[in-house]
């Protein structure tokens, strides 16, 4: 991977292996490099603990390797469906970990939606994810329907209805990324 590669971590919210969400993201990891960015998908969603504030600072390893991808991460690119009109709880639970820790704080946020059917969800996601001041790019912030057609990850990739807006908005974040990376530089 070249030294220019931005990383990015994408984070599911669905647990299941067939999810459409991940199936969305692995798309996305194989077009990155096209972008300049090289993706990595967090595999840890579902062993996390349930949030308690009374353990943070004595947080289990693996919340402390979630924290520690998220601060290794340039970006960071999350899909998730919407169940009962909310948030998975997996998802919210992984964010109520870094509420306090400030992980997502001036982070470079997309969420892509693989569902036409969940937007009462992709809107709570961008908004939670915004209240912890990360830096939501609302453009780039898709939805890219997938339900009900059984895509694998080369379909969405050959489908131009479906590769055209995973790399816009996977360009708008590489874009992000540097546009930060530059500021920080200065």
């Amino acid at each position: 991977m070249p030294a220019s590669h931005a990383n990015v971590l994408a984070i599911c919210g669905s647990l299941r292996q067939a999810s459409i969400n991940r199936t969305l993201l692995q798309a996305a990891q194989k077009l990155a490099p096209e972008t300049g960015l090289a993706i990595t998908l967090f595999e840890g969603l579902g062993t996390l603990p349930i949030f308690n504030p009374d353990d943070e600072g004595r947080e289990p390893q693996n919340v402390l390797d979630f924290k520690n991808q998220l601060k290794r991460a340039d970006g960071v690119l999350v899909a998730s469906p919407e169940y009962a009109h909310g948030v998975t709880g997996a998802i919210k639970n992984a964010l109520d970990w870094t509420v306090a820790s400030g992980e997502f704080m001036s982070m470079p946020v997309v969420a892509l939606n693989a569902s036409g059917r969940a937007t009462i969800a992709q809107a709570a996601l961008i908004d939670t994810i915004g209240t912890m001041d990360a830096i939501i790019l609302h453009d780039a912030c898709v939805t890219i329907a997938l339900n009900g057609k059984n895509y694998a990850t080369d379909d969405i990739l050959a489908d131009e209805t479906t590769r055209h807006p995973l790399q816009q908005a996977l360009t708008m974040l590489a874009a992000a990324i540097a546009q930060k990376q530059d500021g920080n530089a200065a």
